[in-house]
């Protein structure tokens, strides 16, 4: 799913309005229908509304709103936030028709202390500012967001939560934006809802389709994307292929105390599909991989003597490189070796992360295409430490352009960067996956897909779209506090064969 700034998506209104043809008017009652819709059907309709709305167009969807919740016979009562004369049309409109159905009580507000007291019952509707806001909030709607935040209510944001900006929130103020429970939201997630400094104002997310205009979405470029479920295209298998047809690959992985981080990194790879997995690891881990993953076949080097010598890489078409290796120096000799040596796209994760932070002049040598997975801690060695979530996508798309590889930052809603300055948001996962060897597990799921002759770019975002798959179904069984990695492998089956 493409993903657009707030100027777009305004674009993106007035395009439908040209071209369906549609009125303004008629788009707003149709997204805030749909709204109410939603709202009726997922919150208590025999509590007590109360809408609060700015002078603008998310203010005329929130007088729909309280119209169409009148039409219910639910309590309802409007606070039009009057900090300036100029209302928009539609709003003009949709207030005339609320007051022609004589239903629900108009309230102007000019100050924060004419805000009324709250019943406990009461949800409220925030549709005091949409995506379109450019300045921080201040003055007395500020004093109203700071009585609104204070409050035990149900608060419903439309659109977004009032003062929090569609993108950059760098230079906000972050105490002048609301705290929402729920979030409602019109045909695409905003931007700064995939940013972790942006969750606390958003309480659960939902989108609802409004109807824009394809033509519009399909023509209009960007450089943010939302992975959803159709977005992933596997490939079939052809009756008499066999495991040759399905790539051979190389894990570097597993070493002394750390043998775990390479076992499930392993046994993630076979289950998702890859022909035939070599793993390379000290002699010291031998017998505990050979028993753990039997499908695996093992080069060994003697970690106890510090004696090294690298295989033929001729027979195999990818390589993986880091979990539980360590940072040593014979690790860092044979990663040394291994980048140098080998020049097709390879993914890189865990300990060859910070062995790569702390030896910045190998990335001369990392093939082009090949694939990092750093969790935040990763990240902030291999670039540096950031202020906020706008200077943290700068520092990814930078890190993945100078060096013309696929960066996969680890986290909900895990980051990709592409060495084109493009960015792919993943839509699947839960915080149950917070947990030892989960990276693991998903370095061996794009393992085996790079092996399989997937682009890089399809193997990273279809990669941390499957197992963060696995994940949602191993929470169904375990719940998030109990859900451990091998539940993700477990559970690859399922979130392949669901896609």
């Amino acid at each position: 799913m493409k993903l657009f700034t707030s100027e777009q998506i305004r674009k993106a209104d007035a395009y439908t309005i040209e071209h369906e043809p549609i009125s303004g008017i008629d788009l707003m009652e149709r997204a805030a229908t749909n709204t109410f819709n939603f709202i009726i059907e997922n919150f208590e309709n025999k509590t007590s509304y109360k809408v609060l709305a700015g002078p603008g167009n998310n203010g005329g969807d929130g007088l729909v709103i309280a119209r169409l919740l009148a039409d219910k016979n639910i309590s309802t009562e409007v606070f039009i936030i009057k900090f300036t004369d100029k209302f928009s049309d539609d709003f003009n409109t949709n207030l005339q028709r609320l007051k022609e159905q004589n239903k629900v009580k108009i309230i102007e507000i000019t100050l924060a202390g004419q805000l009324p007291k709250f019943d406990k019952q009461d949800i409220i509707i925030d549709a005091i500012f949409g995506s379109g806001l450019s300045r921080p909030i201040e003055g007395f709607i500020a004093d109203i967001i700071h009585k609104l935040n204070k409050l035990n209510n149900t608060i419903i944001s439309i659109d977004i939560p009032s003062g929090l900006f569609g993108e950059d929130n760098s230079k906000n103020i972050n105490e002048n934006i609301l705290i929402a429970n729920q979030t409602i939201s019109f045909q695409f997630p905003k931007i700064s809802f995939l940013l972790p400094e942006n969750s606390k104002y958003l309480g659960k997310i939902k989108i609802i389709p409004i109807g824009i205009h394809p033509e519009y979405i399909a023509k209009t470029s960007t450089n943010y994307f939302y992975t959803l479920k159709n977005n992933i295209k596997l490939k079939t298998r052809k009756k008499y292929d066999h495991k040759g047809n399905y790539g051979h690959a190389l894990l570097v992985a597993g070493g002394y105390g750390k043998s775990g981080a390479g076992i499930l990194s392993s046994k993630a790879c076979l289950r998702s599909g890859i022909g035939l997995l070599s793993t390379f690891i000290p002699k010291s881990s031998y017998h505990i991989f050979q028993t753990a993953t039997p499908e695996t076949m093992v080069y060994t080097y003697d970690d106890i003597n510090n004696s090294v010598e690298i295989p033929d890489l001729s027979s195999f078409n990818t390589m993986g490189i880091g979990p539980g290796i360590g940072t040593n120096r014979l690790s860092l000799a044979i990663i040394s070796e291994l980048i140098q040596k080998f020049n097709k796209p390879m993914i890189i994760d865990a300990d060859g992360l910070n062995i790569l932070a702390e030896n910045k002049h190998l990335f001369k040598h990392l093939p082009e295409n090949s694939i990092l997975t750093p969790h935040p801690g990763e990240f902030k060695r291999l670039t540096k430490n950031y202020k906020n979530d706008t200077e943290k996508l700068e520092l990814l798309k930078n890190l993945a352009v100078e060096n013309k590889i696929y960066v996969v930052l680890k986290g909900a809603h895990s980051i990709l960067a592409t060495p084109s300055g493009k960015f792919y948001f993943n839509s699947t996962g839960n915080p149950g996956m917070a947990t030892a060897g989960s990276g693991d597990v998903l370095t061996g799921v794009i393992l085996a897909l790079l092996a399989q002759n997937y682009t890089p770019k399809d193997a990273a975002i279809f990669g941390t779209f499957i197992h963060g798959l696995a994940g949602d179904f191993a929470k169904e069984k375990t719940g998030e506090i109990s859900l451990i990695a091998s539940d993700i492998i477990d559970n690859l089956a399922k979130s392949f064969s669901s896609i």
